[in-house]
């Protein structure tokens, strides 16, 4: 199994041991994205579009876009805001999205209120 590690520079670095993400064969796995900066203003949107931001900077290092994305999973701190993560989350697949669950935590890395994490198909 060839394995492959994914950094971008315009997304945050791993708070932990772990990566960005990794490339086997054709299937790349992306670690969930926060925002951290966004996730003081209190606007879950804005949150939100960075989180999808920040994976689309992964997605690009691994030569991927949105398209490639076979797979989602959303954690949300409060699903009160799914409404508006949706709309968000939404606006990056023009058609065929990828499938997805989303889901209410407990709690979230640096107490965010979202987090993001996909697979990618070349």
């Amino acid at each position: 199994m060839a394995k492959e590690i994914i950094f971008s520079e315009k997304a945050p670095a791993p708070i932990g041991p772990y990566s960005q993400a990794v490339l086997v064969n054709d299937t790349l796995y992306v670690s969930g994205q926060i925002a951290l900066k966004e996730a003081e203003t209190g606007d879950i949107k804005v949150e939100a579009k960075q989180v999808m931001e920040n994976i689309g900077h992964i997605l690009t290092a691994a030569g991927l876009t949105y398209t490639n994305i076979v797979k989602s999973s959303i954690f949300l701190k409060n699903m009160d805001d799914f409404g508006l993560v949706n709309e968000v989350y939404g606006s990056y697949f023009d058609s065929n999205p990828p499938a997805r669950e989303t889901v209410q935590v407990a709690k979230l890395p640096k107490d965010v209120n979202v987090e993001i994490s996909v697979i990618a198909v070349k």
